[in-house]
């Protein structure tokens, strides 16, 4: 029984991929809570510490960039606790997501426009620096610097996986703002440092060198490389298409699984670095797919930004071609 949203999260499932794609490789499934997603345990903890601190009190609003994920997570608490929540986030968001943050009382802005180099990020980024200097009860969280966005998954994502596989080999982990990266990196190197860390990223992000590119789905990957993520907590790096991503989530699909972008992409990551290496294995599915049904399962929309990348998408996935490198 609980009397808050934050309240409940199934921490401890995990859905077993041998029989889908022929690796010893499992899946943390994020997705059951209130938020319907891993970002409810980074908003809970920033919250949580800004309240504690002072720095958040009540009558004030809350701001801060997202691409989707973090803003329903903080609609969710903002509701809870009685706070304003304006959402500053770009053309990219899922239509699904937009509506239920405005369901939950959320303002949501929508940047349509990138800044220079930086791309919508950026631009995202600056609004919410506008904001807040222009009002002096608007404070923003900052998951890109905010070292309990990391700290929530070193306190509970990580141990859950440690004790769920105590013979671990390797973890894979999406690349977004990194909060989840550097929470897992930093326990596993500190408690059990056997285990290989690998970040997976999408084919246009910055986060760990190369040049911008463009990207469509919402969730992982960045134009601005986030200041809490640190590359020595992470052993190596795959970076994964986005065509790639849809033929992944496409595949779980037809076994009843609906999972998110950000799954597709980091188990296909996963399943080109496991190629030929007989290890256990876990994933981080951060969430579930119902959120790019207008997206990710949409043949038309898959079609008009990808091209005929459908036509293939029953093909082994085990057998993908990306490029793993050493940090």
């Amino acid at each position: 029984m609980i009397s808050s949203p934050q309240e409940f999260n199934v921490d401890n499932l995990f859905v077993d991929l041998r029989p889908v794609f022929g690796h010893d490789l499992f899946l943390k499934c994020e997705g059951f809570n209130f938020a319907g997603s891993i970002k409810l345990k980074a908003a809970v903890e920033m919250v949580t510490i800004a309240e504690r601190t002072g720095r958040l009190r009540p009558g004030m609003t809350l701001v801060e960039s997202s691409s989707g994920n973090l803003g329903v997570a903080l609609s969710v608490i903002a509701a809870d606790r009685g706070y304003r929540f304006v959402c500053v986030t770009d053309v990219r968001c899922n239509p699904a997501t937009h509506q239920l943050m405005t369901a939950l009382g959320a303002d949501v802005r929508v940047v349509s426009e990138p800044a220079g180099g930086e791309g919508l990020l950026g631009a995202r980024i600056r609004y919410v620096q506008e904001l807040c200097a222009a009002s002096d009860d608007h404070v923003w969280l900052n998951q890109y610097v905010n070292r309990a966005n990391w700290q929530a998954h070193y306190r509970t994502t990580a141990p859950a996986i440690a004790a769920q596989f105590p013979d671990l080999d390797v973890l894979f982990v999406g690349a977004g703002t990194t909060g989840t990266l550097m929470g897992c990196a930093r326990y596993f190197k500190a408690y059990h440092p056997g285990v290989r860390v690998v970040a997976v990223d999408s084919v246009g992000s910055v986060n760990f060198g190369g040049s911008a590119g463009r990207r469509m789905i919402p969730g992982i990957g960045t134009s601005v490389r986030p200041p809490i993520l640190t590359d020595t907590f992470v052993d190596e790096v795959v970076h994964v298409d986005e065509p790639d991503t849809v033929r992944t989530c496409r595949r779980l699909l037809g076994q009843g699984f609906l999972f998110g972008g950000s799954t597709g992409t980091v188990i296909n990551g996963a399943l080109s670095w496991l190629d030929d290496r007989p290890l256990r294995a876990v994933a981080i599915a951060p969430d579930l797919g119902e959120r790019y049904l207008d997206s990710v399962y949409d043949d038309a929309w898959v079609r008009e930004t990808y091209g005929d990348v459908l036509d293939d998408a029953g093909s082994d996935l085990s057998l993908t071609s990306h490029e793993a490198l050493r940090v």
